[in-house]
């Protein structure tokens, strides 16, 4: 395989994540209305430890670095609170 196929495969793999993140902070808006509608606050402890444990285990798994998977769950979680601070009157987000 040569450089440029491989790098053109990795395009495609980062703009299917793009995606994905974008359809995480879709689901956002949703666990927003949920949550003012219930009067649930916007973070959730248990549930950020939750995901954050389940997004380290996986990486073990799946042979790469836990602490820098758990990182970037930590940003997306940031950006779906953001999100849903912002569906909620909190925020000031575009």
């Amino acid at each position: 395989m040569s450089l440029d196929r491989i790098r053109a495969d990795i395009t495609k793999l980062d703009r299917e994540i793009i995606r994905l993140i974008a359809l995480r902070q879709n689901y956002a808006k949703d666990i927003a209305k949920i949550k003012i509608n219930t009067g649930i606050p916007i973070h959730d402890e248990q549930r950020t430890a939750e995901v954050l444990e389940s997004a380290f285990n996986r990486a073990v798994e799946c042979k790469i670095d836990p602490v820098a998977v758990q990182k970037i769950f930590d940003i997306l979680i940031t950006m779906s609170e953001d999100r849903q601070r912002d569906c909620s009157g909190e925020g000031n987000l575009p």
